[in-house]
């Protein structure tokens, strides 16, 4: 049976990747007593004994996490901390080349929620030159409020929260929000987009949208389309259109799948990916990735 253990599963992410694997009857959950949590004595004997340990964590404390590992611990890091670490595989495999690195590597990195949209609009048509890497690009992102961790969360549902969170906040203002560095890198970019993105009144969900000049297109709308295509038709990833001409950001609400579409016109083109925050974009996609490692049917425990 395979040994599991979440350092850091009193996080929104860590607490939704242990509800979903304790319906796992082919894992073993490893846990800590609370008194031992911050041991690290403690915390290297048991990640250690783990074939796979799920690191959700600050970034400083899944460094000191990682320095913990000697054995044969394969390791899944939900934090910002090794996205763009030499060594780790990033954790997205409907990207290209990817899915091979994940099944043979120790180190993953679990992408960002707004990373995760911008990469899945951006790599694919870096890598099949239809946009040059000396393309300036924008982004924004609307998400559900759940993105933003416990305390956010309380400050939404607080009966006495703050007259601003009746509306979408923008925030990101100074441009060094932290998923930045990943959507640069792994796009093939090279330079970071301006990017904005906005927190909304509703727990989860969000829709990421990449504009497009014509001008910097080598192609057509046409060949957008046909790169998704070959690229992404998986339950997990997949293009589809959409015809009433608005996308809720909460369309995928409680999912993991992620639906890339196309829209705008020949001249202004909209790339958009549509996904949950907490799905696609953090524990569904850690628990695709555990399930790759094991050699498992990716959807493994996932609603797609």
């Amino acid at each position: 049976m395979t040994k599991i253990f979440i350092d850091g599963s009193a996080g929104t992410t860590g607490l939704r990747i242990r509800e979903r694997l304790e319906q796992r009857a082919e894992l073993e959950l490893l846990s800590l007593p609370e008194a031992l949590r911050k041991d690290s004595k403690a915390r290297e004997e048991i990640i250690n004994e783990a074939d796979i340990a799920f690191f959700c964590l600050p970034d400083a404390a899944a460094i000191e996490a990682a320095a913990l590992v000697h054995g044969n611990t394969a390791v899944i890091d939900t934090s910002t901390a090794h996205r763009t670490a030499d060594g780790w595989a990033y954790g997205f495999p409907e990207l290209h080349g990817l899915r091979e690195k994940i099944s043979q590597s120790k180190r993953i990195a679990n992408p960002g929620c707004h990373a995760s949209g911008f990469i899945s609009l951006t790599e694919p048509l870096v890598h099949e030159g239809l946009i040059s890497p000396d393309t300036l690009l924008s982004c924004f992102s609307v998400t559900g409020f759940s993105g933003g961790g416990k305390k956010m969360v309380a400050d939404y549902e607080s009966d006495s929260r703050a007259e601003e969170l009746d509306s979408p906040r923008q925030y990101g203002l100074t441009q060094q929000h932290k998923h930045l560095a990943e959507m640069t890198k792994i796009s093939g970019l090279e330079t970071a987009p301006i990017f904005c993105p906005i927190v909304a009144d509703y727990y989860s969900g969000m829709v990421v949208t990449v504009p497009l000049f014509r001008k910097d297109l080598k192609g057509s709308v046409e060949d957008i389309k046909a790169v998704y295509r070959a690229c992404y038709h998986s339950a997990i990833v997949h293009y589809e259109e959409y015809e009433d001409g608005m996308i809720a950001g909460n369309a995928l609400s409680g999912r993991d799948d992620m639906r890339i579409t196309v829209a705008g016109n020949e001249d202004r083109i909209l790339l958009i990916s549509v996904f949950d925050n907490l799905g696609k974009g953090a524990s569904g996609a850690a628990i695709q990735n555990m399930n790759i490692l094991l050699g498992l049917d990716e959807t493994a425990g996932l609603v797609v």
